[in-house]
């Protein structure tokens, strides 16, 4: 699969320090694939976020167009039970 990244979600990676290689492990290696609004998917993961020391959810938004994944925004929170389906 051949992931692009939308200029917004590169803006919020450097923003919220997310690391480009950890996006693109998850999108290749997701914990979770759900349905997004406006038709999008959302490719999320749990892990263990050694700056604040606790569990974190990693939130990948985009379009799937056959064999590319279309990022457009990526953002981590610690409401995991929000999330997680």
């Amino acid at each position: 699969m051949r992931i692009v990244l939308s200029d917004h979600a590169i803006f919020e990676m450097k923003r919220r320090q997310i690391d480009q290689k950890e996006v693109e492990r998850l999108i290749r290696h997701p914990g979770q694939v759900t349905d997004g609004n406006k038709n999008r998917t959302v490719i999320q993961g749990v892990y263990h976020d050694r700056k604040c020391n606790k569990q974190m959810l990693l939130r990948i938004i985009g379009d799937e167009l056959g064999d590319i994944f279309h990022v457009i925004t990526v953002y981590r929170t610690s409401k995991i039970e929000k999330y997680w389906r």
